[in-house]
C-alpha cells in the first residue's frame, strides 16, 4: 500500500526553499536524512529551524504518563506545526486524532491520510462545509468532528449539509469576554438540542477552549477554567440525560497546552454520566515545548499536579533557530542571520541557548550573560560581552517562545538525533 506521504516524501528541496543549504544540489526530501547534516557543523542553510528530535520523544513519554494516569485521551492541535509527517507520528504513539482549526488544515490533515480530524472551530464559510460534507461522503471510514455553537450555527451548517452523511458536530461551551462558544449553558444545551434534532447533523459532545485565560494572577486564572470546566461537565451531563448525543460514547474535550491538568481534574469531579464519556485533550504545543511561554504555563501546570499524576520527567524544549553570525561591528554586539520572518515575537524575544564554531562542529552552551533585545526582519541583535569569543560565520542557537507563530515561518524543517546530526526534513503546509 503506498504512504500517504508519499508526495510529501518526492518532494524536491533545492536553494529556494528557506533553511536549505545553497551549495547542496536538489534532493529528494526523504532522502534529507541519508546526508547526515549537522546543525553545529554548519551544514544546513544560514538560518534554519530544527526539532530536536530526543526532545520530542522525551515530551511525548511526559503526555503517555499523564494519558496513563488520568485516562484521557489526545487529539493533539495540528496547527502549531501543520506537519503531516508529524502527525502520523503522533498517531502512531496513540493520538485519537488530530485537531485542526479550519477547512483548509482539516483538507491538509485528511488528504494525507489523517482517519480523525477534530475541527475545534464553528464553520460559516458554504464552501468550507461543502468540503466538509465531499470528504465525509467520499470517506466511509472518515470521523471529522466540527463545532456549533448557537441555533444559528447549527442551522447555518444544517443548512449547507447536503450529502449522504450527517457533519458529526460538538456543541461549544465559552465564557463572556472569550472568544467562541455558547455563553451560557442554558445557550449550549438549546444549541445541542437542535443539532440533535436536524437530521443533517450528528451530535457527538461538547467542546470548550480555556487556553485564552491567562495573566499575572495564576490562582485567578485556575478559578476561572475550573468554573468553565465545571460548566462544560454540566452541559455535557444534560446531553445524556436528555439523549441528545448520537453515539455509544460522548466525547467531552478541552485542555490546550496550559491547563490540561486543571481539564483531567475536572473529569475526575464530574462523576458519571448517563452514556460512556471520553475526556479528549487538545494539547499541541507539548509536543515541541518552547523556552518561553509555554515554559512558564507548563510550570505553573506541573506546581498543580495532584501526586498521584506527577511523572518522572518535565517536558523539554524541542525547538531550536540555528543561525550564522554575520557582523561583530561593535565589541558588545553580534548580528545573526535571522529575525522576524524566522522567529515567534509575539510574547518574549528568543533565547541563545548554544554556539559552535562550524570548523569544530561542537555546541557548547551560550553564558547567561548572551541576551538577544532586538530583531528586525532578517537580523537579530545579540548582546555579549565585550570579549565573547564569538566571530562571523559562528553559530548560535536560539530557543524561542510559543511554537505556533515560529513554526508558521518555516516550510522546511530538519528534525536532529542526540549528536545533533540530521536524521530527516518535515514539510509544513501552513
Amino acid at each position: 500500500m503506498t504512504s500517504p506521504l508519499r508526495p510529501i516524501l518526492d518532494t524536491v528541496l533545492d536553494g529556494t526553499w528557506k533553511g536549505f543549504p545553497q551549495d547542496a544540489p536538489p534532493l529528494r526530501l526523504g532522502d534529507v536524512g541519508a546526508q547526515r547534516w549537522s546543525a553545529p557543523r554548519g551544514d544546513l542553510g544560514a538560518a534554519a529551524l530544527v526539532l530536536r528530535g530526543p526532545a520530542l520523544d522525551h515530551n511525548q513519554r511526559f503526555m503517555d504518563e499523564f494519558l496513563r494516569r488520568t485516562g484521557a485521551s489526545l487529539c493533539p492541535h495540528g496547527k502549531t506545526t501543520m506537519a503531516p509527517q508529524l502527525f502520523h507520528r503522533q498517531l502512531a504513539d496513540g493520538a485519537w486524532g488530530i485537531t485542526v482549526a479550519t477547512a483548509q488544515q482539516a483538507r491538509v490533515a485528511v488528504e494525507f491520510g489523517v482517519p480523525r480530524v477534530l475541527l475545534a472551530n464553528e464553520l460559516s464559510h458554504p464552501a468550507d462545509v461543502a468540503w466538509l460534507q465531499g470528504a465525509l461522503d467520499r470517506d466511509p471510514g472518515l470521523d471529522a468532528l466540527v463545532l456549533v455553537d448557537s441555533t444559528a450555527s447549527v442551522e447555518l451548517l444544517a443548512r449547507e449539509a447536503r450529502g449522504r452523511r450527517p457533519i458529526p458536530a460538538l456543541v461549544e461551551l465559552g465564557y463572556p469576554g472569550g472568544r467562541t462558544g455558547a455563553r451560557t449553558v442554558a445557550e449550549a444545551l438549546a444549541a445541542a438540542r437542535a443539532a440533535r434534532a436536524s437530521p443533517r447533523l450528528q451530535l457527538r459532545g461538547v467542546e470548550c477552549f480555556e487556553g485564552l485565560i491567562q495573566s499575572e494572577d495564576a490562582a485567578a486564572d485556575a478559578a476561572r477554567v475550573s468554573a468553565l470546566l465545571s460548566g462544560l461537565w454540566e452541559l455535557a451531563a444534560a446531553c445524556a440525560a436528555e439523549g441528545l448525543v448520537e453515539a455509544d460514547e460522548l466525547v467531552v474535550t478541552a485542555g490546550g497546552s496550559a491547563y490540561f491538568d486543571l481539564v483531567a481534574l475536572a473529569a475526575e469531579d464530574a462523576g458519571r454520566l448517563a452514556l460512556p464519556a471520553r475526556l479528549v485533550l487538545r494539547s499541541g504545543c507539548s509536543f515541541t515545548h518552547d523556552s518561553g511561554l509555554y515554559q512558564r504555563l507548563v510550570a505553573r501546570l506541573e506546581a498543580r499536579l495532584p501526586e498521584r499524576w506527577r511523572g518522572p520527567r518535565t517536558l523539554e524544549p524541542a525547538i531550536e533557530i540555528w543561525s550564522r553570525v554575520v557582523s561583530r561591528p561593535e565589541p558588545g554586539l553580534a548580528l545573526l542571520a535571522m529575525g522576524k520572518r524566522d522567529v515567534a515575537h509575539d510574547f518574549d524575544l528568543p533565547r541563545p541557548v548554544r554556539w559552535a564554531r562550524p570548523a569544530e562542529g561542537v555546541p557548547r552552551d551560550a553564558p547567561p550573560g548572551w541576551s538577544i533585545f532586538r530583531l528586525n526582519d532578517q537580523h537579530a541583535y545579540l548582546k555579549v560581552p565585550a570579549d565573547a569569543p564569538l566571530a562571523p560565520g559562528d553559530l548560535v542557537a536560539c530557543g524561542i517562545s510559543h511554537p505556533c507563530t515560529t513554526l508558521d515561518r518555516w516550510s522546511l524543517l530538519f528534525v536532529t538525533d542526540e549528536r545533533d546530526v540530521v536524521t530527516e526534513a518535515v514539510r509544513t503546509f501552513f
